[in-house]
């Protein structure tokens, strides 16, 4: 199995609403960043009375680019994906133009308790004033006027994240999950290596083929890519693992061998994806610490 193929050609559209299947629209945030692509993915489901999916960040001109998209249709609900700031926030104010309920799988919260001492380094990426006005259980449906969404329960991102199929269609909205640009941000505290590998696995026991991500374009052949993101991951994890075993105890050094290409202002967030994987071996038995893991802990063979 080839590792993942990733797409980074992608026309955002920012501003207008793209229908991308039928009863299906995608609108785009204007927040391209190095961690959101070209921007935060909004989906309306409907034709009459619809639903949204991820509003995205508070952000004024994405507001009224959705409200001109829903052109005086009723939105019933609001799902959430998972509670960071690119998109969940703008519920609030959409709750307010519309009287529309929310729902998601419950309140942000960490896929682990702190250790002492330890501080969040993600706290501002999480949106900590958003509660549902419903939580879903996973494989709850939701049905409204001519659809049907599907709650699963997908953590590892977030201790928080869920995925959604559509009834009747082979698609799924894939949140922050699995993404066809990028591999998915594993950070702990707020996510869980071991978790993430796990959702992965739910999401192959789906039908749906087709996946409709929360930044970038569709990913066609969905399975066959989940697959590849496995392989991916497994082979992030031996090279971490190879690391320890020649001698670099810390997360910087194998941050700098690892993640030698890429940009260094991003080997930060390279270096919380390491801690995922670590704090995953550390389970396993393959490494040991000196008490929890951490970014700033020493690391050796188990």
């Amino acid at each position: 199995m080839a590792t993942p193929q990733f797409r980074t050609k992608f026309d955002p559209a920012h501003g207008r609403a793209v229908e991308i299947a039928p009863g299906v629209e995608r609108l785009t945030a204007p927040n391209s960043s190095a961690f959101t692509f070209h921007g935060t993915n909004t989906y309306i489901v409907g034709r009459e009375e619809v639903a949204v999916i991820d509003p995205g960040p508070a952000h004024e001109a994405h507001f009224d680019a959705l409200m001109a998209a829903l052109d005086g249709r009723q939105v019933s609900h609001v799902f959430i994906t998972h509670t960071h700031a690119d998109h969940s926030p703008l519920a609030g104010e959409l709750v307010r133009a519309t009287g529309a309920a929310t729902l998601a799988q419950g309140p942000h919260r960490l896929a682990r308790d702190l250790h002492i001492g330890e501080e969040n380094p993600l706290d501002d990426a999480a949106d900590l004033a958003f509660a549902p006005d419903r939580r879903l259980a996973h494989g709850e449906t939701v049905e409204g006027d001519g659809w049907a969404l599907t709650a699963i329960h997908t953590p590892g991102h977030t201790a928080n994240h869920m995925t959604l199929a559509l009834g009747g269609t082979d698609l799924m909205f894939s949140g922050d999950h699995v993404m066809g640009w990028s591999t998915s941000i594993v950070a702990p505290p707020d996510g869980s290596m071991s978790d993430y590998m796990a959702s992965l696995d739910e999401m192959l026991g789906w039908s749906q083929a087709t996946y409709l991500p929360g930044h970038g374009g569709r990913i066609e052949k969905a399975k066959d890519f989940v697959r590849a993101l496995k392989v991916h991951r497994k082979m992030r994890e031996t090279a971490i693992l190879s690391r320890v075993r020649a001698g670099d105890e810390t997360i910087a050094r194998m941050v700098a061998i690892i993640y030698r290409e890429i940009d260094p202002k991003l080997h930060g967030a390279a270096g919380l994806s390491v801690l995922a994987h670590l704090e995953d071996l550390l389970e396993k038995g393959l490494v040991t610490t000196d008490g929890p893991a951490s970014i700033d802990g020493e690391y050796r063979p188990g």
